[in-house]
């Protein structure tokens, strides 16, 4: 198995769903390291926002137009990677820091499509599931929550501390509800089946498509 060949692999099929006039979202990570050259090549008429100063910076110096998300209320197409996609759709995302932003251009997209290498796809979702949290009352929220482990880590982009709970996931929905209703929590990283359109995993020389229900 070649890891690089299969996030290429991924990434070059998600650049053709690009179209001109398209408004995108660029998620953050290896896999969308290969997406931006992908684009780039095809020389589109496109208006991107990034989830990242890691992602906006490396789309710039390809010649790939970034504004802000500030005054964008919908994108036609946002496109990222996963750190785990279950057989039923939902994902773990968060381990380059981003997934609260990732969250947010993820639900502003009409399409989201995840870009992963077969290493993603697991049986079950399990920690680390990335946490951002409040620097205020931050001590508070930890004993609340828990399991939780502070990354020694710069603070996120939007002020937020970066952590991970380590707990046991069971069934995701259920975590999920629970991290949202803790004063103090953010964001986290595990993004429901709704929120995906399309999972495209590279497997050898093949990319796969896995299609859940639309939001």
């Amino acid at each position: 198995m070649d890891v690089v060949k299969e996030k290429q692999a991924a990434a070059e099929a998600a650049a053709l769903l690009v179209e001109d006039g398209m408004r995108l979202g660029l998620g953050t990570g290896s896999t969308v390291a290969f997406l931006l050259p992908a684009l780039a090549r095809r020389h589109l008429d496109i208006r991107c926002v990034a989830t990242s100063v890691r992602t906006e910076e490396a789309a710039r110096d390809l010649g790939i137009a970034v504004g802000p998300f500030s005054d964008v209320d919908r994108l036609d197409l946002a496109i990222d990677g996963a750190d785990q996609v279950a057989p039923d759709g939902w994902l773990v995302k968060g381990g380059g820091a981003a997934h609260t932003r990732e969250k947010l251009v993820a639900i502003t997209a009409e399409r989201f499509v995840v870009i992963a290498d077969s290493t993603k796809l697991v049986d079950r979702l399990h920690g680390p599931i990335p946490l951002e949290l409040l620097e205020f009352g931050l001590a508070s929220t930890l004993r609340r929550l828990g399991t939780v482990t502070r990354r020694a880590v710069p603070l996120s982009p939007d002020g937020g501390v970066i952590a991970d709970y380590t707990g046991p996931v069971g069934d995701p929905a259920t975590l999920a509800a629970l991290l949202e209703g803790t004063p103090g929590v953010v964001g986290h990283g595990l993004f429901p089946p709704g929120m995906v359109s399309t999972v495209l995993v590279g497997r050898g020389r093949e990319v796969e498509t896995l299609r859940f229900a639309v939001h």
